[in-house]
């Protein structure tokens, strides 16, 4: 079924990009209507063959590239690369995450694919970005989580430093790189500054999300920086995971002074002395483990359901810590449609996250999940190149397509 079209209708992007964080600028681009052009080597992309599969086709593969039209071209080929140059000259943007050394020995350097398309925004993803001493150092998501200090500060306070069960690193790059390319397509179409190199480093993002905890250490005062305290605040009380009688969880986060009164009051610890030690931030930060301890009791005494109810009634931030199948089954995500069950040839039906955040006129929609190897050739040589069957049939007899 063929919608209205999305806010980004008519920019059309290149996708060379591999795995899955700069893929994922690209899709999130897709996501809002535009036209994206995927390259992956003839045989197929490693992506298709690793990861979680069903009937031996790859659900990740199927995620990142909906919405995507799948060409073949062997970019290392001489050939390949003169497909890619005059190809770079019919599209708005470009992603693509190969390392500055790469681009140099293929002659496709910012520099040089911009003397091409003076209005490209090029868009490279790189663990550490384009300068710098480890500017061709390889990584990944997990490496920009070490390095950029969060996995320091995940875990218990008198355990290991711990990594996040989720690739947080990937999808937040992918997420910084969409910014980057509207950012930077703004700038050209509105703003006329013309085409713009968005270098994204995968560790910078992840210091965004440091950034509270790095404003708030003085690096030349006496304090040691902060460090991992579990689910809890160093600097506000209650914030944790609790567990209830019925063997379930709820996060709960109620650090405000007026939003601790009102938690006393419902644990019935409101009297003069509890007051004196928890009523006022600067008090009961002196008396965290007390108070976490407390509230952790009072929790332990009732259902899932009966804490949520009460905490709710009280307005205290609170909500139950939801495997999949509860996530799925969740009244609110299902009366906004927060996942969209995509359908697939192979594999069935594959859960997605439909496209945020939600856009009132031209919300993002996911047409198609990733296509088979090939699939656009035809259409897209065509389109973009002019080949006809011939000049297709010549390029995969020669092998570069």
């Amino acid at each position: 079924m063929t919608g209205p079209a999305g806010a980004l209708a008519g920019l059309r992007v290149l996708d060379i990009s591999s795995f899955l964080a700069a893929p994922q600028v690209a899709t999130f681009l897709g996501d809002f209507g535009a036209d994206v052009i995927k390259i992956e080597p003839p045989s197929g992309e490693a992506l298709r063959r690793i990861g979680a599969s069903r009937h031996g086709e790859s659900l990740v593969w199927a995620m990142v590239s909906r919405n995507k039209r799948v060409i073949t071209c062997d970019l290392p080929r001489p050939e390949g690369r003169e497909v890619l140059r005059r190809l770079v000259a019919e599209v708005d943007v470009l992603v693509h995450n190969y390392s500055p050394s790469v681009l140099r020995d293929w002659d496709c350097t910012w520099d040089q694919l911009r003397s091409i398309n003076p209005g490209l925004v090029m868009v490279s993803v790189s663990p550490y970005g384009h300068t710098g001493p480890l500017a061709d150092r390889p990584g990944a998501g997990t490496m920009a989580e070490a390095f950029a200090g969060l996995t320091h500060m995940t875990g218990e306070a008198d355990g290991p430093p711990m990594l996040t069960s989720v690739p947080l690193g990937d999808t937040l790059t992918g997420i910084f790189g969409l910014v980057g390319a509207l950012v930077a397509c703004y700038g050209r179409d509105v703003n006329g500054r013309g085409g713009q190199h968005v270098d994204v480093s995968m560790y910078e993002p992840i210091l965004t999300l440091m950034g509270s905890t790095l404003a708030a250490w003085d690096p030349h005062g006496d304090e040691p920086p902060p460090a991992r305290f579990g689910s809890r605040l160093a600097t506000g009380v209650p914030r944790n995971i609790y567990s209830t009688s019925d063997g379930r969880f709820l996060c709960l986060s109620g650090t405000t002074d007026r939003q601790v009164e009102r938690i006393l009051a419902l644990m019935g610890r409101d009297g003069p002395e509890d007051q004196a030690k928890f009523a006022r931030m600067t008090d009961r930060l002196a008396h965290n483990d007390e108070l976490d301890a407390l509230v952790a009791d009072w929790i332990a005494t009732q259902t899932l359901d009966e804490a949520m109810a009460t905490l709710v009634e009280a307005r205290i931030p609170v909500a139950p810590v939801h495997d999949l199948a509860g996530l799925v089954a969740d009244a609110q995500v299902q009366a906004r449609n927060s996942i969209t069950l995509v359908p697939h040839d192979v594999l069935g039906t594959v859960p997605m996250v439909t496209p945020a955040p939600v856009l009132s006129e031209t919300p993002g929609t996911i047409g198609h999940p990733g296509p088979p190897v090939g699939a656009h050739n035809a259409e897209v040589y065509r389109e973009l190149l002019g080949w006809d069957a011939d000049a297709l049939a010549e390029a995969r007899a020669a092998g570069f397509i």
